[in-house]
């Protein structure tokens, strides 16, 4: 699958092309379960991450919930 480059927390990486936000979280190794994602200075709702997609020169913020006390 061809590469394309986007920018992560404000690092460049190189993902596969034509995936959905899920996707590229699981291709990032993140678990999906307790993180938010904002694509391009959006928040992107969980219920869409399966049909949004991520384009050459994204800009993607992935924040992980930490509980604890």
């Amino acid at each position: 699958m061809p590469k394309i480059e986007i920018l992560v927390n404000g690092e460049m990486a190189e993902v596969s092309d034509g995936q959905s936000v899920l996707q590229l979280l699981a291709e990032l190794g993140v678990r999906n379960d307790r993180v938010a994602v904002e694509l391009n200075r959006h928040i992107v709702h969980r219920r869409n991450w399966e049909t949004t997609a991520v384009a050459r020169g994204a800009q993607v913020e992935i924040v992980e919930f930490v509980g604890g006390g």
